[in-house]
């Protein structure tokens, strides 16, 4: 019986070590087969194109389809291996691709430790991309997030190290990187940041350089000095740490300035319409994933929403120093100005500054986040009071408050009594705003701000918010967003530059979501706050911004300087629209102190914004804006002396058709404090 037992088990041993072995071998072959077709893939890969002097052109086209510009690196001029020092070729595999020397292309080992570091910290923050996989797909591959393309750039890799050697593929890859500042190759790349040859380079600008290829715009040292400098000494670490440089070289290096020139040289190659292709080129990026090196490698094909006659208006009237206010003589008022249509979402153009415009430089219209003063009332106020049952007719109190030691004061320190709604936006009071929001309960303003596309933090859960006092700040962008709601029946579409990104084979890279619409009030509601804020244009405090018969509505900011007595501002905005454009303006000092600061009047946005307008409107139809249900009239001007008390408390619309309210934000008046921005609102 034993016998028997071990005899059945010594079978099914046999068996299983049959199976095993059959697996095994079944595995050999499988692999081997797939070595055969992959190195044959390989084979068939044709990368000559590496000796052709550098990549195709990216073309942008403005929304008619139209071409309008082309960036190339064509006239980047290429250098020998012999003239790369040393330091430099160590510094950019320290930073890139730490394993160039020893891999064939595909590096397993990085793959895995990039796998391992984006698993750990839950997201992407390390890439496993080789230099002769970057190389490839600067060269050969559009820029599409897919496998295929993965594939083939791994494809290509390896037949790129099959034909050159390193030191071809490392050089290859130098002459063609793009490095800002419109340096395209390493040696335009010394020119333009040392002024000196490639083979001149020392060990700190070699490390800079290196650096900058992560974000040549972000990273530049004329632009960005200090987080070039951080950067720079990334590399100087990593250099260290991978044994090409000692400890005494690094410590002494990283205490180096910049050694940059004293200023960047001009440049004949200036790029057509530099704020908005910046735009562009940051929008694929935050919306596709597309770095810098990849747009402007890639021989892409990017579809715009630009109108370049509306450009064109934009960029004259920002030509025009008589426009805007006068200036300290060391600095220069600066202005960001952006046009949106709100039915669609399409920026139509795009200034970011005044005076030079350096491509990738700072864009005020996308970049600067400022408080936008009482441009945020219709936002975080009125809205919200309109949807809980308030009437532009509704009175409120214009008088002095104190919540909780927060004294919201109007400009001049005039106060007018009872004022409608109406008045009360038209003329751009204070106090009754905060008291409307004090009334409401501050969420009601945070939900409804919310909804608009403008990003609050709890810091911002104040009073203040009624009159724009804001932590981070906004920028003329988000404005515009946000007010082509009332523009579009209630409607937000996400603003946006691009419509569709292809290949120049003509395959699909990236495409706008054209069903991203979210609805932020009722049509109703948005056409009673159209028809208030053409009052503000009509007879209130943006009477400037009037373009004749075109119907137009919008509204003025400020925020006070403190330590003026009320005379100084630290940034002015008007934000309006016509039926088909929406239009955002922002004035002020780039870096505001007590030696800079606005001292003109609060309309000078808003004289901005009507020549802007006035001239990008030029070849469009007159429109109206649809009829909004019960408007007033007109507004009675505010005739009563400061202080003056009414003979009755106002009449106010029935409670119980109101929800949403919060006792909380009635009681905690020591809640209703902070919020930068909070004090008087020059309008």
């Amino acid at each position: 019986m034993r016998s028997a037992i071990h005899h059945q088990k010594a079978k099914k041993r046999g068996i299983w070590k049959k199976l095993v072995l059959a697996v095994v071998i079944a595995g050999i072959a499988i692999a081997a087969a797939g070595m055969v077709i992959f190195n044959m893939l390989v084979a068939r890969q044709d990368v000559s194109l590496l000796e052709e002097p550098l990549p195709a052109a990216t073309i942008f086209y403005d929304q008619s389809k139209k071409e309008v510009l082309r960036i190339s690196p064509k006239k980047a001029e290429a250098v020998s291996y012999d003239n790369l020092p040393e330091q430099l070729i160590e510094a950019v595999v320290a930073v890139e691709d730490r394993r160039f020397f020893e891999h064939s292309g595909t590096d397993l080992q990085g793959i895995g430790r990039a796998l391992l570091t984006n698993l750990t910290n839950g997201r992407t923050v390390e890439g496993a991309s080789t230099i002769t996989q970057q190389l490839a797909k600067n060269v050969f591959l559009s820029q599409e997030r897919t496998w295929t393309r993965k594939w083939k750039e791994l494809l290509l890799a390896e037949k790129i190290e099959k034909n050159y050697d390193k030191q071809q593929i490392i050089t290859y890859y130098l002459n063609q990187i793009y490095f800002g500042e419109g340096a395209w190759g390493i040696k335009k790349a010394s020119q333009v940041y040392f002024g000196v040859d490639v083979d001149d380079l020392t060990l700190t600008e070699s490390a800079l350089l290196a650096g900058i290829v992560k974000a040549p715009s972000a990273l530049s040292p004329y632009s960005h000095p200090e987080e070039a400098k951080a950067r720079r000494n990334v590399v100087l670490k990593l250099m260290k740490d991978q044994g090409k440089i000692d400890l005494s070289t690094y410590e002494a290096s990283i205490k180096e300035p910049l050694h940059i020139r004293d200023s960047k040289p001009s440049s004949s190659d200036a790029i057509k319409y530099p704020y908005f292709i910046d735009q562009v080129i940051r929008e694929a990026g935050q919306m596709y994933g597309l770095t810098e090196n990849e747009v402007l490698h890639g021989g892409l094909r990017i579809y715009t929403t630009l109108s370049t006659q509306m450009q064109e208006a934009a960029e004259k009237v920002y030509s025009q120093d008589s426009l805007f206010p006068a200036s300290r003589s060391d600095r220069i008022i600066q202005s960001g100005a952006v046009l949106v249509d709100p039915r669609d979402g399409g920026i139509r153009a795009l200034i970011g500054g005044r005076g030079e415009q350096p491509f990738r430089g700072f864009n005020r219209a996308v970049q600067l986040k400022r408080q936008p003063g009482s441009t945020m009332k219709p936002i975080s106020v009125y809205t919200p009071a309109l949807e809980q049952g308030y009437a532009p007719e509704d009175t409120l109190m214009d008088e002095p408050v104190n919540f909780g030691g927060y004294q919201p004061k109007n400009a001049g320190g005039s106060y007018h009594g009872e004022v409608t709604i109406y008045e009360s936006i038209i003329h751009s009071y204070n106090v009754p705003a905060v008291s409307l929001l004090n009334e409401m309960g501050i969420e009601a303003g945070m939900e409804a701000a919310g909804r608009f596309g403008i990003e609050l933090t709890d810091q911002d859960r104040t009073l203040g918010l009624a009159l724009g006092g804001l932590q981070e700040g906004v920028s003329p962008l988000d404005m515009a967003e946000a007010f082509g709601v009332f523009a579009n029946d209630g409607t937000r579409i996400p603003a946006h530059s691009i419509t569709l990104i292809e290949s120049a084979e003509g395959e699909l890279v990236a495409e706008a979501d054209t069903n991203n619409s979210v609805k932020v009030t009722e049509p109703a509601v948005a056409r009673t706050m159209t028809a208030m804020l053409e009052g503000v244009v009509k007879e209130g405090t943006g009477d400037v911004a009037s373009l004749g018969n075109r119907p137009v509505a919008g509204k003025t900011g400020t925020t006070e300087m403190p330590g003026t007595g009320g005379q100084g501002m630290k940034d002015n905005w008007f934000v309006g629209y016509t039926p088909q454009l929406v239009g955002a303006v922002w004035l002020g000092y780039d870096h505001t102190d007590e030696s800079h600061y606005l001292t003109t009047t609060s309309k000078a946005a808003a004289a901005v914004f009507q020549r802007l307008m006035t001239e990008a409107l030029v070849n469009e139809s007159v429109m109206a804006f649809p009829k909004a249900p019960g408007m007033p009239a007109k507004s009675k001007k505010p005739e009563k002396p400061k202080g003056e008390k009414p003979d009755k408390k106002p009449d106010k619309k029935p409670k119980p058709d109101r929800p949403g309210k919060d006792d909380k934000d009635h009681k905690k008046a020591d809640e209703h404090k902070g919020g930068k921005g909070r004090g008087k609102e020059d309008d």
